[in-house]
């Protein structure tokens, strides 16, 4: 019985001592990240500032919704008039940052192009960072026929005023730039997700 008692013992310290590993970012990345989360439960309008290949779909008002943050992934929806399919997951992997395009249809369900993006390469900036199309991404473009998006690079910019979301490419680039001093009234919950 005395062995017995023993080794729990000694799994019982053992099992103390064991601890989840860090989650390890850098400063550059975890400023960019706070800056973020900074504005979350606030939602924004938004400006098509850049577009070379203009489109009516973003004819509509633009609204970005810093809507579910956490120490580890930011979810901002960004809403096109009505249509409430489209979020950008931000996530510290812990080798840097991950942008992801989450697309829903309205009855919830993913489109099938969906959860493309990117990460980040490099350092950046706390007011900048770049994610070069990652290779889900670029194995969905191809197999989904948009094989112009596989030099896409998405970037966000953050500053006390502004919040900018833009996608180059060769021969392409797309900017929305959302008014952070004047806070709007919250968009509906996008589709799929639930509060």
């Amino acid at each position: 019985m005395s062995f017995f008692i023993a080794n729990l013992f000694v799994a019982s310290v053992c099992f103390a001592q064991v601890q989840s590993a860090p989650l390890v970012s850098i400063p550059s990345q975890d400023g960019f990240f706070e800056r973020i989360s900074q504005l979350c439960g606030q939602a924004f309008a938004g400006t098509v500032v850049v577009d070379n290949q203009p489109s009516d779909a973003f004819s509509q008002p633009l609204k970005m919704h810093v809507r579910k943050c956490d120490e580890q992934q930011l979810q901002i929806p960004f809403h096109v008039g009505d249509d409430a399919s489209r979020t950008w997951i931000v996530t510290k992997t812990g080798s840097g940052l991950s942008l992801k395009h989450d697309h829903r249809k309205s009855d919830g369900s993913h489109d099938a192009l969906t959860m493309y993006g990117g990460h980040t390469l490099d350092a950046g900036f706390e007011h900048i960072q770049s994610f070069p199309a990652d290779e889900y991404s670029k194995q969905l473009f191809s197999k989904l026929g948009y094989p112009q998006s596989l030099g896409n690079t998405w970037q966000m910019y953050i500053y006390d005023d502004v919040f900018t979301y833009r996608l180059v490419r060769q021969g392409r680039e797309f900017r929305v730039d959302f008014d952070l001093t004047k806070p709007i009234a919250l968009p509906p919950t996008p589709w799929g997700y639930a509060d």
